[in-house]
């Protein structure tokens, strides 16, 4: 608790709402130390994995978790000590990398929609549909006129999914340059992680200050239903 209020409360964006990163501390703990969470993650996985079993017995709602970050922000990292409560047999991982000419050749939320959870499922999304308002925009690959247009399309793409049964819970995991730097030595310095690390990273860094300006507009701006900005 920080202020009487909950992590969930102090960190959720209110559907139809603005966020400026400025405004944001990336560092910004909340009173939480990665040291004494382990306790909290023990007792959170107990508790996602109990109700994974009722959805799964259920088998009436999907639930979509949608992760985005810049590179090294924890994406992977989340998945595998939240999301590993989960029972594999109810659960796809779709990590959304540089499109296939296969789907190249279609609309860009054709190979998204394929990989939306069915019901009783639960889906992850290591990076998403929001690439194509980020990455798109920062390298220039289509014009403003087309990567515009699409934020209403994904909203509605959310609706469709949202008033169909599916509960989408949208998580943005910000962090600074600096520890971005960090993390990323990190990786160089440990043999066992070094694989993680690629030398593409670094000139995605030399876009920073455009992918955090991107991610202004695109990924801190909740739909104005309800359920997709939860």
């Amino acid at each position: 608790m920080a202020d009487g209020r909950s992590l969930r409360e102090l960190l959720r964006v209110t559907p139809g709402s603005r966020v400026d990163l400025d405004d944001w501390d990336p560092d910004e703990t909340h009173g939480h130390e990665k040291a004494t969470a382990d306790k909290q993650l023990a007792e959170g996985v107990q508790r996602l994995a109990a109700l994974q079993d009722r959805l799964w017995a259920e088998a009436k709602h999907p639930v979509l978790v949608i992760l985005q970050g810049i590179d090294a922000a924890g994406k992977d990292g989340t998945i595998r000590h939240v999301m590993g409560a989960f029972n594999p047999q109810g659960v796809t991982v779709s990590p959304f990398k540089v499109p296939t000419p296969i789907e190249l050749a279609h609309d860009y939320l054709w190979r998204v929609h394929q990989r939306v959870p069915g019901k009783g499922e639960i889906g992850i999304f290591n990076r998403s549909h929001y690439e194509d308002v980020l990455v798109v925009r920062v390298h220039d690959i289509v014009p403003k006129d087309v990567w515009s247009r699409r934020f209403d399309q994904i909203n509605d793409f959310e609706r469709i999914l949202a008033t169909e049964g599916t509960t989408i819970l949208k998580f943005f995991l910000w962090i600074s340059k600096d520890e971005q730097r960090q993390r990323f030595q990190a990786r160089i310095d440990d043999p066992d992680k070094r694989w993680k690390f690629r030398t593409a990273d670094m000139k995605e860094r030399e876009h920073w200050d455009a992918y955090q300006e991107a991610s202004r507009t695109c990924c801190c701006v909740a739909p104005r239903t309800g359920r997709p900005g939860t």
